[in-house]
């Protein structure tokens, strides 16, 4: 049983307090994941010159200037880079290679996970109640256009922050899950004979690496989706972020709970209405419950 959280905000008015509505959606969910519990958030106004990596330091938060030592011993003092750090995460901003800093990361930083690289999307998970991660990751500041959020009870492999959700694959994509593939490794194995990496056990992982494989071989996200209703088996909800929209989907059993809110400012899904409830003319949304193996998206 896991909680599953998203919001995408129509109006520019609730993208610039877009944290103060998804964090009691997210406290709301602890009850249905109170070990670890993980936020995706999509800027509004991406840096085109850019990426985004989303750092999780393993072994203590992050000092002060640190990780900016770090970086300037490795590429020069003469590249530029913004860093934002809180706690044990930190955003490196910066135009230099992907695959450079990639490989920077996973020789010279064994402290350090890469929790995600995009223009547009941050990634923060950590292990704890997700009223205590929102506290001390300041989620209730942010600002964004859309966000997927999760809360995790973990019924297999280990409670960590990397394997907490969402998880990522490719730059700008996100995907949470609550249910429980019964064929996660026979998708591992088949990608992984096709060059795709994994970094956990997790099947929700299998999950979102089979998806981006197939938006790397041209899909679209619904073209994706409509094959994934055909490989993946078992119970599943899945809720996914991209640089300009979310997308859910329900297996053909629906038995994994979704509810959506729709008014003419946002749309809001969790996993019970009551997660829902506080929102602002939640009176007068348009809600329902998604149909069985069918695709529902919404764009920026």
């Amino acid at each position: 049983m896991c909680g599953i959280v998203g919001f995408l905000a129509k109006e520019s008015a609730y993208r610039s307090t877009l944290g103060e509505y998804v964090v009691p959606m997210m406290e709301c969910m602890g009850d249905r994941g109170p070990d670890s519990a993980g936020l995706a958030i999509f800027s509004e106004k991406p840096d085109p010159k850019a990426l985004r990596f989303n750092l999780y330091a393993l072994q203590q938060p992050f000092a002060r200037d640190s990780l900016a030592r770090r970086f300037e011993q490795a590429f020069g003092a003469e590249t530029s880079a913004k860093i934002e750090e809180a706690e044990n995460h930190a955003v490196l901003i910066t135009s230099v290679e992907t695959s450079r800093v990639v490989e920077w990361i996973r020789s010279d930083c064994p402290d350090i996970h890469l929790l995600s690289v995009g223009r547009a999307m941050d990634i923060y998970k950590d292990t704890g109640h997700p009223r205590e991660i929102a506290a001390r990751y300041r989620w209730s500041s942010f600002s964004g256009s859309h966000c997927v959020g999760h809360t995790r009870m973990a019924t297999e492999s280990a409670v960590t922050p990397v394997h907490s959700h969402p998880f990522t694959a490719g730059q700008d994509f996100c995907l949470v899950h609550n249910g429980s593939l019964s064929n996660p490794y026979e998708l591992r194995r088949m990608l992984e004979a096709r060059g795709v990496e994994f970094e956990t056990d997790n099947d929700t992982e299998a999950a979102c690496r089979f998806l981006q494989w197939r938006l790397a071989e041209g899909d679209t996200i619904e073209e994706a989706l409509e094959q994934a209703f055909v490989e993946l088996d078992g119970f599943f909800t899945l809720l996914m972020g991209t640089v300009d929209k979310i997308v859910l989907v329900r297996d053909a059993f629906a038995c994994k709970p979704a509810v959506v809110a729709e008014t003419d400012d946002y749309v809001a899904i969790g996993s019970e209405f009551r997660t829902l409830a506080h929102l602002p003319n939640i009176q007068n949304a348009r809600l329902f419950e998604p149909r069985p193996e069918e695709i529902y998206s919404w764009n920026v």
